[in-house]
């Protein structure tokens, strides 16, 4: 009996399919600068860093002319389409929407609990083209040690995303800070 090899799929490489060195880094530098759709206008200068393939304006329905989120991935990504999307907000439109800008071996991961059926509109096209949507809770004991290791290594900043550090005392105001969107808050830390 020979013995059994293990594959890895490569961040924007495929599952099976080996890939050399030069061909794993190019995949690697893709994967790493995805577009990303901005929530808000004023966290536009967020998304447009630099590691960000393109940063790209939410307009609220398509205009005549104007090319929607597929045309913009296709064009950042030279029409091969995202290697993986990442649904956070668990809602349909968001997922149908990442469902349309992945390419071949595309995967759609899906982290937000939105409790809603996944539908697949195109399931003759999402088969062809081989095509994955995996679910991932990320909230077991080893995915905050994982975030920890990201952090200490310095490929994970989370400090950007932290919009205040707040005693837990504080939890009630905090709450109401987010509800209200006060100081267009994104995560509020509760220090014990």
């Amino acid at each position: 009996m020979g013995r059994r090899r293990r594959h890895r799929a490569d961040a924007g490489g495929g599952g099976r399919r080996r890939l050399g060195p030069r061909r794993a880094r190019r995949a690697r530098r893709q994967a790493a600068a995805p577009p990303r759709r901005r929530p808000r206008h004023r966290d536009r200068p967020r998304g447009a860093r630099p590691g960000t393939g393109a940063a790209v304006r939410r307009r609220p329905r398509a205009r005549p002319g104007r090319a929607d989120l597929r045309d913009i991935v296709r064009d950042a990504t030279g029409g091969r389409g995202l290697a993986v999307a990442f649904d956070f907000a668990g809602v349909p439109a968001v997922r149908d929407q990442a469902l349309g800008t992945l390419g071949k071996r595309g995967r759609l991961v899906l982290v937000g609990l939105g409790g809603s059926p996944v539908t697949i509109a195109h399931d003759t096209l999402f088969s062809y083209l081989r095509q994955q949507v995996l679910g991932h809770y990320g909230s077991e004991p080893e995915h905050v040690e994982q975030l920890v290791r990201l952090v200490e290594q310095g490929r994970l900043d989370l400090a950007e995303s932290i919009s205040d550090v707040l005693p837990l005392a504080d939890a009630p105001q905090a709450v109401e800070r987010l509800v209200r969107k006060e100081g267009a808050p994104i995560r509020l830390v509760l220090r014990p």
